[in-house]
């Protein structure tokens, strides 16, 4: 049986540091960050007793252990919110029908020359894209995983000048929309490749952030137009398969815009 809630413990466990919560650091640790003893004393629960949930012996603490385990851990609302929902009854992982993404979108999309926008599911496999979007990355186009090239692609690595925060933020996002759900069968055959590819990936996994991402700025070293910094908002489709609408755009005036309308030109231009 998954011990998910003992598995996402023991991750956060590991990355706070005695000296985070007021302890001694003291001399030699055989573990990273705290001891389970440690972490019990500072949530005011039993060793024994947060040891059977460590090690998934008691998968139903009640919210009261929860939020102090949250609390000494440094959990964000999200991250805490996560914890949560791991005590909550596993989801049916059944393979169902490939998402589809609702015609008026895809029209909708098609008809911005100038706005690079692509339509996603919650593994980051891009179900729609507009032209300008794929001038931007041949990766924004039916077909492609954005977390397989991210990880696999060397070139990502030059085109992403924020290569590293969207690693983190990619994997944390994933985390935040599988919640539970980490043994949904595509989810796992995604990870698992991953894992196996790449070390940056396998770093990130095993530390379970939980990192919900609506928008930020994404900056890109575009290799024909140039420099790039766009605001990215994702926005959340109705209906259950989980698909967000994904649209970039830069500040009015600013020279990005220009770089960005010029980009447009080139599409405009084949």
């Amino acid at each position: 049986m998954d011990n998910l809630l003992g598995d996402y413990l023991r991750a956060r466990r590991q990355l706070v540091s005695p000296e985070d919560v007021g302890l001694p650091a003291g001399g030699r640790r055989r573990v990273r960050g705290l001891r389970r003893e440690e972490l019990a004393l500072l949530a005011g629960i039993s060793s024994d007793y947060y040891m059977r949930l460590e090690q998934g012996r008691d998968q139903n603490p009640s919210a009261q252990v929860l939020d102090a385990l949250a609390r000494v851990l440094d959990l964000d609302d999200d991250a805490t919110n996560h914890l949560h929902s791991l005590t909550a009854p596993a989801p049916a992982t059944a393979a169902g029908p490939a998402p589809v993404v609702p015609a008026s979108i895809a029209e909708l999309i098609g008809t911005w020359p100038t706005t690079p926008a692509y339509v996603q599911d919650r593994l980051t496999n891009v179900l729609a894209a507009n032209a300008i979007a794929t001038a931007l990355s041949p990766h924004y186009a039916p077909g492609h995983n954005l977390l397989r090239a991210v990880f696999l692609d060397p070139a990502e690595q030059d085109f992403r000048v924020d290569w590293d925060e969207m690693t983190a933020d990619g994997v944390g996002g994933l985390r935040a929309s599988l919640g539970r759900d980490v043994g949904d069968p595509a989810a796992t055959e995604l990870v698992t490749e991953l894992s196996a590819k790449s070390e940056r990936f396998r770093e990130l996994w095993s530390r379970h952030d939980i990192k919900p991402r609506t928008g930020h700025l994404a900056r890109f070293r575009h290799p024909a137009a140039g420099p790039l910094d766009l605001h990215s908002d994702k926005l959340t489709l109705p209906g259950p398969e989980a698909l967000s609408l994904v649209v970039f755009h830069a500040v009015p005036g600013s020279r990005h815009a220009e770089t960005l309308a010029s980009l447009a030109n080139l599409v405009d231009s084949k």
